[in-house]
């Protein structure tokens, strides 16, 4: 077997509700090639059609890096008709990561450049190490960020930090990166896995259909007027209040008990 599996999933848990989507190149630091980025797409796939998964901890086999984002390597061969053809295969590794219908956490220790970096955004928590280094360096070597970063850097930081931080390429410790608001959470170096999976699992306690529900509301209604999106909100209110989820959280309330969910 190769030592580069690319994706690797592993349960987590009695139940297995927590599943960690590793990022498995240790060879090229995970730099995302048209291959990988195939093998995270169908890794998304399959865990988003799994209604027992309940949290995704994002993370990398390699303790040195998260991701260091598109291989170039790789790129450096290509006419302009090999990367319009990757074009879509690239989009369907980050934009599966993005659509995911659970909530999901990084895990980011060493390098997140780019792609990288991208990966991390496309998750909803971002746990760093104090030695990360988290960047879009993009600009530099002729491209932008393509992986949602334009996108979800600016709507994690507003206008004037995501133009620093896209135009300058600057590279942020994950110190900074928590001062900087780009990372949620920051923890010792080697530690941001651990972190993560520990997290996970207390976000698994709770209810399948309410994760899901919660996040759906809050990605549909982040970009649209508030009328709009309390209008998301009740539908997305209403599909988990008369779910069995909901019957059985008041009973597990009321009788003091770690509830049994039904889920999905």
């Amino acid at each position: 077997m190769s030592q580069d599996q690319l994706v690797t999933i592993t349960r987590h848990g009695d139940q297995g509700h927590v599943a960690e989507l590793a990022l498995d190149r240790p060879s090229a630091m995970n730099a995302v090639s048209t291959a990988m980025a195939q093998a995270i797409g169908s890794a998304c796939a399959q865990l988003a059609a799994d209604t027992s998964v309940r949290c995704v901890v994002v993370s990398s086999t390699h303790p040195k890096a998260f991701c260091v984002g598109a291989d170039l390597k790789e790129r450096n061969s290509f006419t302009d008709a090999d990367l319009f053809a990757q074009r879509p295969i690239a989009r369907g590794a980050y934009g599966g990561i993005l659509d995911l219908p659970m909530p999901t956490v990084a895990a980011v220790d060493g390098f997140a450049l780019g792609g990288g970096c991208e990966i991390a955004l496309s998750c909803d928590i971002i746990i760093a190490g104090e030695q990360a280094t988290l960047g879009l360096p993009e600009v530099s070597v002729g491209v932008i960020p393509g992986g949602g970063g334009t996108q979800l850097v600016t709507r994690r930081l507003g206008w004037s930090k995501a133009s620093r931080m896209i135009f300058t390429c600057a590279r942020f410790s994950g110190v900074e990166a928590g001062e900087f608001g780009l990372a949620d959470e920051v923890v010792p170096a080697g530690t941001a896995r651990e972190r993560a999976l520990a997290m996970a699992a207390g976000i698994a306690k709770n209810s399948p259909v309410g994760l899901r529900n919660a996040k759906k509301a809050m990605r549909l209604g982040s970009d649209i007027d508030l009328r709009s999106g309390l209008e998301i909100e009740d539908t997305c209110w209403r599909a988990t209040a008369f779910s069995p989820d909901r019957a059985e959280g008041v009973a597990a309330f009321n009788e003091k008990r770690a509830p049994r969910w039904p889920g999905l």
